[in-house]
This record gives structure tokens, C-alpha cells and sequence, in this order.
């Protein structure tokens, strides 16, 4: 048998099938059954595509007995044969087997994901190994469709993808929710006079943290490219143990100079519509298996937050809906209030029935970079609810006037000192400009219908977990 025969992938085979062709294959069985017509039928899948590849094995091959004993689900194979029409009715063609060897073998007994009933929690302790189940298989090719749907989106308008730092001084939120990063001598570490521990021996020469956003480094970079955009990991030092909440995950953040508010909601209207249509496109078996196994109505929801404009209104509006519904929440409904889920998604899902852009929210709870409003008490602030989810796009209009931005630190109480670099952006030649951030994570969650946001991130990490 030859061994320089081509190996077209699984996804070439079932799409573009050689009949008649000798092929070789090699992946993982899925499943193993055996007849008693003397025929062994294995499903393959090497992770190129959402459906398997049947391989029938004759009894007449050698060694048979001994191959099949060796052969469990999980044990990956490499087949060569004949890709034929099939003989039964769940696929349209399958491999008729002449050769079958075993590459590496795979213990039934100590296989975690045996036979028996798996929950998402349960596949947390083997994340190293859930992308061999058909959930997590589908779940990482729509990851990478809206990965690259992300770049298509941007590049086609001229957009920078800029790479900003993981390691900053700058707390982008000023919420101080951050990860320390350093090389000190944490059971030993050099104090002040004042008892602190003294960063300024560190590394850096001074304290730094992993970063929560990439924006105000963006901020740089538009005001003299014009578009650009992140995409890339950040961490926040939350403790929070919820379904929507995770300590590292990937922001996507465009920046553009010489834009308001207004054509920012356009820009995050227009992303989130092409990320939509292109998963739906590309991607049609996992979104096909979503629908039937993890949320019934979630192809609906989506081409309908395709079909809808985007409805607008501000935060104060917003907020007399909510008080006027006659909807008991768990969180009261006041102005001045951050919003809870269950605001977001009554707005999105029963008053609406479509996505929401809410902007001009209060000051006070808000960053220190959103521009104010001429009413003292709001900023150009937006974000982009979805049904299911509530908020999955938050930006604003950033504030370009110099005196305003040092009045809103000092109001806040924040030290200026390490941003004297994003102040010279209002020094020189500074320009409106505005952008938003969208929770990666946050999306695929609401395209596949997961529940939990730990389940669409390979390797998640929380507070408490830091597995492989």
C-alpha cells in the first residue's frame, strides 16, 4: 500500500468527494461498532470538520480481531481505502477500508470521556481534552470564523491592527481590578520609609499589571493613523464566580479619530451584523447543532438581530421604561444606577424585541476618559445590548479637550502623573475621536447559546481555577 497517497482532511473528503479514489485518513474514533456480518464501522473525525468520516472494516483485513481490540474510542488511526457512496443512510459516502493502523492507543477504562453522561462541568477538569466532543470541536471552529471575521471586517476598511501591550502601568478602568506583575522577592520584598513595598526596584522601575484594555494605547495610535484596532487578551483581577465572568479573555477594541458618538453606535451596528452573517454562512453544522442540542431558538435570534435596526435611546430614557413597566426587578431601578442584566435584557427582549444602543449615562459611573456632555451630570458614553446576553459592546466618545480630561481626573480622584503621555494627546493636534470594546468571549457565548462563558474559552481561567 502506498504511503505517499494524499491526505485531503476529512472536511475535502465530505465536501468534494473523490468516489473511486484511494485515500488515506487519519484522526480519532469517535465511535466503534462492530456486526455480525464480519464489518467494523468506525467514525473518524481529525477536527477539520463538524462531521464525521465512516470507515467500514472487513473482517479479512489481518489481524483483524487483534486491530479491533486494540481500537476504543479516543485511539487515533491512520486508514487507507476507498471513498465509496455509503451504504447506509447517515452519510453520503464512506471509506472502505484496506489498511488500518494504530498510531496511538487509548485505555477505555482510564478515557475520561467514556460513555457515560458529561456534563460541562464535569469536561471543565479535562479542558486539555473537550475538544474531542462535538461541542467544543464546534465551538473552536466558530471561535476561529469570528476571529478572522473580525480582521475581514476591519482590514476591508482600512482599519491598523495595532498590538498593545499586556504589561502596563496604566489602569485603563480606573477600577484598580488588576493583575501585579513582577520579579521581586514576594516573601522579602524591598520597602520605603513608609512601610510600602518599594516598586520602584522591580523590574519596571516601577509597579506594573497585566492590562485590562488596550484603548488608551489605541488612543495613540488613531490620533495619528486615523483606524486602528485591537485584538488580543486581557485580565481583570475580578473575584467574581459567575456565567459571564472570566480572569483573562480577548477584547476587541477599534479606535477612530475624528469620530462622534453617533458613528461609533454605526460602526459597533455594522461589526456586530458581519460577525453575525458570517458565522451563520460559514459555519452552518455548528450552528445547526447549537439550535438542536444547546438553544432551540438561537438561529431565530440571530437573523433577527440581523433583520432589526438597532433601537437608540439614552440611559435616562432608558430608565423610565424600566421604572414605567410595572416589572418587578431584583435590582431597583433609580437614576445613577449601573444597570443590571436583567435591565438590559427586559429592554432588548420585551419592550424592544431588538438590539439596544444606550448612551449618555451618568458620569459617576463611568470611566474617566468619556467626554462629558454639556449637562455636567452625563457622558458620550454607549453601550450595544443583545438579547440573551444584555451587554455585549460598551464604548464611548472619548474626551479630546485637555482642561476637561485633567478636571475629570482630579474629580476622581486620580493621579495624572502616569498619563501624562495620554494628555499630550489633547496638546498636540488632539482631534473627537471614539471607540468601543467588545468582549470576545462575551460574543461567542451569544452566537453558540452557551450558558457559561467558561465553556467557549479553551483554557478559562477564574478565581480559584488555573488549569492546563
Amino acid at each position: 500500500m502506498s504511503e505517499k497517497l494524499p491526505e485531503p482532511g476529512i472536511r475535502s473528503l465530505l465536501l468534494n468527494p473523490p468516489l473511486g479514489s484511494e485515500v488515506k485518513i487519519q484522526g480519532w474514533v469517535r465511535t466503534k461498532r462492530e456486526s455480525k456480518a464480519g464489518l467494523a464501522f468506525l467514525e473518524i473525525n481529525d477536527g477539520s470538520y463538524f462531521q464525521n468520516l465512516q470507515a467500514v472494516v472487513p473482517a479479512t483485513l489481518p489481524d483483524y480481531a487483534t486491530l479491533m481490540h486494540g481500537i476504543n474510542v479516543g485511539t487515533s488511526v491512520s486508514i487507507v481505502g476507498k471513498l465509496v457512496p455509503s451504504q447506509g443512510g447517515k452519510q453520503a459516502v464512506e471509506l472502505q477500508a484496506a489498511e488500518v493502523k494504530i498510531v496511538g492507543a487509548c485505555d477505555p477504562g482510564a478515557f475520561p470521556l467514556g460513555k457515560q453522561k458529561m456534563t460541562y462541568e464535569y469536561l471543565r477538569d479535562f479542558t486539555h481534552l473537550r475538544s474531542r466532543t462535538n461541542t467544543f470541536s464546534a465551538i473552536a471552529r466558530v471561535r476561529n470564523v469570528l476571529a478572522m471575521g473580525i480582521h475581514e471586517f476591519f482590514q476591508t476598511r482600512g482599519f491598523l491592527w495595532l498590538h498593545t501591550p499586556i504589561i502596563t502601568g496604566n489602569d485603563a478602568e480606573g477600577a484598580g481590578q488588576m493583575f501585579r506583575v513582577t520579579t521581586l522577592d514576594m516573601e522579602k520584598p524591598p520597602r520605603g520609609e513608609d512601610g510600602k513595598v518599594d516598586f520602584a526596584k522591580d523590574f519596571f522601575g516601577q509597579g506594573a499589571n497585566l492590562t485590562v484594555s488596550g484603548q488608551l494605547e489605541a488612543e495613540a495610535y488613531a490620533c495619528s493613523m486615523g483606524k486602528v484596532y485591537t485584538f488580543g487578551p486581557t485580565f481583570r483581577a475580578e473575584n467574581s464566580n459567575t456565567s459571564r465572568h472570566l480572569a483573562e479573555f480577548w477584547m476587541v477594541e477599534p479606535e477612530v479619530a475624528f469620530n462622534d458618538l453617533d458613528a461609533n453606535a454605526r460602526l459597533a451596528e455594522d461589526f456586530l451584523k458581519h460577525l453575525l452573517a458570517t458565522v451563520l454562512e460559514k459555519c452552518p453544522l455548528e450552528m445547526d447543532f447549537f439550535k438542536q442540542r444547546i438553544e432551540a431558538g438561537i438561529l431565530d435570534l440571530l437573523n433577527g438581530v440581523l433583520k432589526k435596526p438597532f433601537q437608540r435611546l439614552t440611559y435616562t430614557e432608558a430608565v423610565d421604561v424600566l421604572k414605567k413597566s410595572g416589572e418587578t426587578f431584583k435590582y431597583a431601578v433609580e437614576w445613577g444606577i449601573d444597570l443590571q442584566s436583567e435591565h438590559e435584557r427586559y429592554l432588548t427582549e420585551k419592550v424592544f424585541q431588538a438590539p439596544v444602543v444606550l448612551t449618555d449615562y451618568p458620569k459617576d459611573i463611568k470611566a474617566f476618559y468619556m467626554k462629558m456632555n454639556p449637562d455636567g451630570k452625563t457622558v458620550r458614553a454607549m453601550d450595544v445590548l443583545v438579547p440573551g446576553i444584555g451587554e455585549i459592546i460598551g464604548g464611548s466618545q472619548r474626551e479630546d479637550d485637555l482642561e476637561k480630561l485633567k478636571a475629570r481626573l482630579a474629580g476622581m480622584g486620580m493621579h495624572a502623573g502616569g498619563l501624562e503621555w495620554y494628555l499630550d494627546l489633547r496638546r498636540f493636534g488632539s482631534v473627537p475621536h471614539a471607540g468601543f470594546g467588545l468582549g470576545f468571549e462575551r460574543l461567542v457565548q451569544f452566537v453558540t447559546g452557551m450558558g457559561n462563558i467558561r465553556d467557549v474559552i479553551p483554557f478559562p481561567r477564574t478565581p480559584g481555577h488555573i488549569r492546563i
